[in-house]
């Protein structure tokens, strides 16, 4: 139960860091193309790092793990450049570190989805409660119907298939490597990918990188420095669904962090305010991570 509670506390505190960087990813958009925002930002979170694997991983040498470590990490960076590639495409097209964040969240359900494929043994409260989380994101952003949906949105579901094989990935893999190494080569492999294709298909300017300085911190430190080896040790412990949802509250955290940072209003899809059914959506999500929390007895079915 104890290490229940502390993956409980890692995931939460991963999606509150990644929600608040949604209005980061905006703020950059504006100064810098995508693949070198992000280039720059998994580097430096890569970096950061380094003093933290000196210091609880230095007697880490097993060759197996370290292989393991390795690969997996690089099968890691592959699919985390794809979703955070989608992801900031998205932010800059929408515009709305809001409905950014709650788009992305559709990986709630698409990861027991995928773990049917792959034979995962998922509870019926977390089913209903990933379907709750997806009703919920429904009243958020598409009440006003699917009219409005563009590009922007398409990249953002896109990312969101992308966030649910990258969980997967670390569900597979979390207790058969050092974490923090692992993180640190995901970092390293999706930095470089990105910065070659920011080296090929961008037009990089240091004034513009320097304007945008804080949010590439706070993306680079923050969001994949911490956050990132917050969620791989987070789900040591977690089931990958149940990780899902709790890890969906970002979406709730992205709209906080756009009113709070950016003085604005969440916006629905016709730029409108929030009304009753968005926020009746915000509680069927709230509702849908406790219910996936709760622990029914006899209620695990092999869904395969």
């Amino acid at each position: 139960m104890k290490k229940q509670y502390k993956s409980l506390m890692l995931l939460l505190l991963t999606a509150m860091i990644w929600g608040f960087a949604f209005v980061a990813q905006l703020i950059g958009a504006n100064q810098v193309d995508t693949f070198t925002f992000n280039g720059i930002r998994f580097i430096l979170g890569a970096l950061s790092l380094i003093p933290v694997i000196l210091l609880f991983e230095k007697n880490s040498h097993d060759k197996n793990t370290l292989k393991t470590t390795m690969i997996s990490g690089i099968a890691a960076g592959i699919i985390l450049f794809s979703a955070s590639t989608l992801q900031q495409f998205g932010v800059m097209l929408t515009g709305s570190a809001g409905k950014a964040g709650f788009l992305t969240g559709l990986y709630t359900v698409i990861v027991p989805i995928i773990g049917i494929f792959l034979k995962h043994k998922t509870s019926i409260n977390t089913w209903l409660g990933a379907i709750l989380a997806v009703i919920g994101l429904y009243f958020v952003s598409f009440s006003d119907g699917f009219d409005a949906v563009g590009p922007g949105d398409f990249a953002l579901i896109a990312g969101a298939v992308m966030w649910a094989l990258h969980i997967i990935v670390i569900d597979h893999y979390s207790l058969k490597i050092y974490s923090l190494r692992f993180a640190m080569t995901q970092f390293l492999v999706c930095g470089f990918l990105s910065a070659v294709c920011a080296l090929i298909f961008e037009d990089i300017s240091i004034s513009n990188i320097m304007a945008a300085k804080f949010p590439i911190l706070y993306a680079g430190l923050m969001s994949v420095g911490v956050a990132y080896t917050c969620q791989i040790l987070g789900q040591k412990d977690a089931d990958p669904t149940a990780a899902s949802i709790i890890l969906s509250t970002e979406s709730i955290f992205s709209a906080l962090g756009e009113a709070l940072v950016l003085g604005v209003i969440l916006t629905g899809w016709n730029y409108k305010p929030l009304t009753l059914k968005n926020y009746i959506g915000c509680a069927i999500i709230f509702c849908g991570i406790i219910i996936s929390q709760l622990n029914f007895k006899n209620n695990t079915h092999n869904l395969s």
